[in-house]
């Protein structure tokens, strides 16, 4: 029995002696998209403060593949010793679970949420020489020429989204998958295809410069960034409802609580700065900051909603 005891007194004081030093080394950063995509926007703006306040390097590391699943997987997998962070989203966490029937990780089961960080809305974005100028005309467009138009899809939040707004608005699209957002951007500004989702702080630089066509916000509510455009609701497509995005870090299951709670201090920390604040004013996102339970709470909240969302919506899981 002594032995026992001695036993996990030794264990319970490594366990302490690691969160007194963490971090030991340069922490590792996986964003699940190419560089200039929104969870990579999260990471850059994330890592030169927390690496600051944490006394290491932040190491970002881009790992995009289709719909971040590699990512994720590595960062599920990594030690739980809080030199491997990773950034997940709506479309990582969330959307995945009901676009696949098997996934290399589980959501809920092989991370810790420490803190969602910001969100951004969306939008529907077409070719500006695409003959529809209106919702409404592209709609109409699409029902003429079913199967004509390709739309690119970013992630799996575009999968999602693109998939509830086909089933609401009735038409058919082909879609075109990409590792990402920012190669997605590229395809419909050269036309290689003619529609995507894209996120609004993207949408919002194009939309002036009249580089991209804006047929409606695909998040529930209209943006000051793009303040002359309604929503896909608003226009007339009834049972029409797609998310934002949210962007959080996670780590792997089991690593300490003490290294959580550091991380989440210090991540709160680098969001209330000042600069990073109006960084993310001007960008038109909203900063969230919620605890490892609250954040926790609300992915499986999220996980059973848009599993419903997106069967009413006809997706099937493949």
């Amino acid at each position: 029995m002594a032995i026992r005891l001695m036993a996990v007194a030794l264990l319970m004081c490594g366990a302490c002696a690691l969160a007194q030093d963490y971090p030991s080394r340069s922490v590792r950063l996986i964003a699940p998209s190419p560089a200039g995509g929104p969870s990579d926007f999260a990471a850059r703006l994330l890592a030169p403060k927390l690496g600051e306040y944490l006394k290491q390097n932040i190491v970002v590391d881009n790992r995009q593949s289709v719909n971040g699943i590699i990512a994720t997987e590595m960062v599920a997998k990594a030690p739980p010793d809080g030199l491997t962070l990773g950034i997940g989203n709506l479309g990582t966490h969330v959307i995945n679970v009901g676009l696949y029937k098997s996934l290399p990780y589980d959501p809920i089961r092989d991370f810790i949420p420490v803190s969602q960080m910001i969100s951004n809305g969306s939008a529907l974005v077409g070719n500006i020489k695409l003959p529809p100028k209106t919702l409404k005309e592209l709609i109409a467009f699409a029902k003429a020429n079913p199967g004509k138009l390709n739309i690119g899809i970013a992630g799996a939040n575009g999968a999602a989204g693109t998939e509830i707004f086909k089933s609401a608005a009735g038409i058919l699209l082909n879609n075109v998958p990409y590792k990402g957002s920012a190669p997605a951007e590229v395809a419909v500004i050269s036309g290689e295809v003619e529609l995507v989702q894209l996120s609004i702080p993207v949408v919002a630089g194009h939309h002036k410069a009249g580089r991209l066509r804006v047929f409606g916000i695909m998040s529930p509510k209209r943006s000051p960034l793009l303040p002359d455009v309604l929503t896909i609701a608003e226009q007339g497509v009834s049972g029409y409802e797609a998310p934002g995005n949210w962007h959080g870090v996670f780590v792997p299951a089991k690593t300490p609580d003490r290294i959580v709670r550091i991380l989440h201090r210090e991540i709160v920390r680098v969001f209330e700065a000042p600069d990073i604040r109006e960084i993310v004013a001007n960008r038109g996102s909203d900063l969230i900051l919620n605890t490892p339970e609250q954040f926790a709470e609300q992915l499986k909240r999220d996980v059973s909603r848009f599993r419903k969302i997106m069967r009413d919506a006809g997706i099937q899981p493949q």
